[in-house]
């Protein structure tokens, strides 16, 4: 397995650490040990929900969220629901932190911003939907710049944003993909935000994207798959006439890298489509400062998340190819977020 360039920070490992004790079924000795500033943790999100009240804001607010840390598959199903919307006849925006910048002030995603400016969540977002797309640390200062930049935009769908009490919100999807709730234990003994709750608040719903009801609380399963595999260069500009069946890259040795939150998900579903290939994982939102397989690699297969972060004018002789995850939302889940909204002002 070819090592990632430059190795892995301390903090990367420190997180590493954590991840195989939170996603174990019980409490691990260590998270025992952490159990107390799990105590403090929740005193202090307590203390910060009530502190803050939901603002204002002139459009309604659909929240995809987690009770979770880590990737659960909040992306791919942000990138449905806008979809969906869009084909009600809503005209959604989608506002977003931006994981990894710098800035923390409100701007807008373009097509053309590099992934180290506005988070490459967003970039993703902004290129597989077409929607105006913001970013900023306060969500709502990013909300309220996106409705003066776009009147039309009459739904907003916030990517993350779950624990950001002073956000308003119509609906909230929470997001859980296979792995659950862990140990169950809150941070950093665990991987919870927050506690699970005994019945789920009013306009919440749980989609469960890894295909099975990972954890006791209600929800529907979404239907996640493979789309056609891109050559990077075609997938950056949008030439569809680029793309291939899955089925064309069988029987050819592949390297697989993924800079998700859970990568073996990703190799595990090329793996059944018939690929063979070599796992490289690295870490989330990994930044591809410098390319992390062996100069010479013939061909890697890899993830519209790490394909914003990728120039294809680096890669030298290597082909890429970009696969997409497509999520398919549960008619019901759609049904029920569109009648908890307002009918649509006219344009």
């Amino acid at each position: 397995m070819p090592a990632v360039a430059g190795g892995p920070t301390l903090a990367t490992r420190a997180e590493a650490l954590l991840a195989r004790h939170w996603w174990q079924p019980r409490p691990s000795g260590l998270a025992r040990l952490l159990h107390p500033l799990s105590w403090l943790y929740r005193v202090l999100a307590d203390w910060q929900r009530r502190r803050k009240q939901p603002l204002a804001l002139p459009v309604p607010v659909i929240v995809v969220g987690n009770y979770i840390v880590g990737g659960a598959g909040k992306t791919p199903t942000v990138i449905a629901l806008v979809q969906a919307l869009a084909a009600a006849g809503r005209r959604p925006g989608v506002i977003s932190r931006g994981y990894g910048r710098r800035d923390a002030s409100a701007c807008e995603v373009t097509v053309c911003d590099p992934a180290s400016a506005v988070g490459d969540e967003p970039l993703l977002i902004r290129r597989r939907t077409g929607v105006p797309v913001w970013v900023g640390r306060d969500r709502v200062a990013a909300a309220r710049a996106l409705c003066v930049r776009h009147p039309e935009v009459d739904i907003i769908v916030s990517d993350d944003g779950l624990q950001h009490h002073a956000l308003p919100r119509q609906a909230e999807l929470v997001v859980f993909d296979e792995r659950g709730a862990g140990n169950g234990l809150l941070l950093p003994a665990g991987p919870l935000r927050e506690p699970l709750p005994k019945s789920l608040p009013a306009r919440t719903r749980i989609v469960y994207t890894g295909g099975v009801a990972s954890t006791a609380l209600p929800g529907e399963l979404a239907r996640r798959s493979l789309g056609k595999a891109w050559p990077l260069a075609a997938w950056a500009t949008g030439d569809r006439q680029g793309a291939r069946p899955l089925a064309e890259l069988r029987g050819r040795p592949l390297l697989a890298a993924a800079g998700l939150a859970a990568p073996d998900r990703f190799f595990a579903m090329l793996e059944q489509a018939g690929l063979s290939i070599g796992r490289l994982p690295l870490p989330d939102h990994h930044g591809y400062v410098t390319l992390p397989w062996p100069i010479g690699t013939a061909e890697v297969v890899t993830t519209e998340k790490d394909a914003v972060k990728i120039d294809p004018d680096r890669i030298g002789t290597t082909q890429v190819w970009v696969v997409p995850l497509d999520l398919a939302l549960p008619a019901v889940i759609v049904g029920e977020l569109m009648s908890w909204l307002p009918a649509p002002t006219p344009p």
